[in-house]
């Protein structure tokens, strides 16, 4: 039936990813014993619709919203449980388990281990088509504590790696590690769209006032501008709706919110500050 399934995939379209086998030799006379394999498949194909009762995973591709992909997921006769999977980081189980032996960190975890990964020269692929589905919270409050935990681990791995990636830069020209150990210090875009927008306001009303040429405050705006539009063409195109109107609305609270977590950061990386998420789908149970 193994041997079988994996030849059916291909005849119906499909493409083996992994080859599997039948395990031989010593101990394996039964030709019970197969090596574990993956498929690329659609929906409709055997494999899917029925149990191999084999080692053998299929992955599905798809498109649109989550609501196509769990409806997929959902339309199989077998009625066994299946996932779909989706991270942020998607790592190798043993290398992680041992990244994460050597971390201590209370909040902030994922930006030691990425320093860690970076000094050690091993290269963060970016998967351009994975897009990854992750609640948002919903309160100030709990947005709020989140954002100043996030903020505190920022500018505590700032300190932590910065000169040693500048040692690093020039005795080993290890760029990235310079790189990412730089970016903690950046403003998070939020404080960095609502800062520059303020000067672009702030000084031409300061230059009327005065009487001065606006040439300087031109730079503010054009500033401004720019930011806007960087934020505007990085957000794909199927993710404008009336649901993203609506969120940009909510823009000035979020940068009133984030400002006045920078001012109470200290410390926060060092207690875990629970993100409570509210909100939850039933009718999208799996």
């Amino acid at each position: 039936m193994y041997q079988k399934a994996l030849e059916q995939v291909v005849a119906e379209g499909g493409k083996i990813l992994v080859e599997g086998g039948v395990l031989t030799g010593e101990g394996y006379e039964s030709g019970c014993y197969v090596k574990p394999a993956i498929a690329e498949a659609e929906n409709h194909f055997a494999i899917v619709q029925h149990e191999t009762f084999a080692p053998v995973l299929y992955l599905l591709k798809y498109t649109g919203d989550v609501h196509d992909a769990i409806a997929i997921q959902n339309g199989v006769a077998q009625g066994l449980s299946s996932a779909i999977i989706g991270s942020g980081m998607a790592f190798d189980y043993l290398f992680f388990k041992q990244m994460m032996s050597s971390v201590f960190a209370i909040g902030g975890f994922d930006k030691e281990i990425e320093l860690k990964m970076l000094k050690q020269g091993i290269k963060i692929e970016y998967l351009e088509q994975a897009y990854v589905y992750d609640e948002k919270v919903q309160e100030a409050e709990v947005f709020g504590n989140q954002r100043r935990r996030w903020l505190s681990a920022q500018f505590h791995y700032f300190r932590v790696g910065f000169l040693d990636s500048v040692k690093d830069l020039f005795l080993k020209g290890n760029v990235d590690y310079f790189d990412k150990a730089f970016q903690f210090i950046q403003p998070p875009r939020a404080l960095l769209l609502g800062g520059t927008g303020l000067l672009a306001m702030v000084f031409p009303a300061l230059d009327y006032m005065l009487n001065h040429e606006l040439t300087f405050s031109l730079k503010w705006i054009v500033l401004f501008a720019l930011v806007c539009f960087s934020l505007i063409i990085s957000v794909p195109k199927q993710f404008w709706n009336f649901k993203t109107l609506g969120a940009l609305a909510g823009l000035p609270k979020g940068i009133y919110v984030m400002l006045l977590s920078l001012l109470k950061i200290k410390g926060a990386n060092k207690t875990f500050i629970h993100t409570k998420h509210t909100t939850t789908y039933p009718e999208n149970k799996v």
